[in-house]
């Protein structure tokens, strides 16, 4: 079983966007499906242009490893303004 993953992602986005961004709480296995799992849940104006933004906060957020026992990949909670 491969190991698990929490990222807790910060991102901002500049308005009329957002005020402020967001933060996604994610389990996943890496950082490309930290990355596909908020895209393709995507249902604020994040969007192309700050895919590239959205990489870097993956690559430089807190991620803590789970025990082997944990869930499934998926998107625990997401805050966006």
């Amino acid at each position: 079983m491969a190991s698990k993953y929490l990222y807790i992602v910060h991102h901002y986005l500049p308005f009329p966007q957002s005020e402020y961004g967001g933060i996604w709480n994610v389990v996943a296995d890496n950082d490309e499906e930290c990355f596909d799992l908020i895209t393709s849940a995507d249902t604020s104006d994040l969007n192309e242009q700050w895919y590239g933004d959205l990489r870097e906060n993956i690559i430089t957020a807190i991620v803590v490893k789970l025990d082997e026992d944990s869930m499934v990949s998926g998107i625990l909670e997401e805050f966006t303004t």
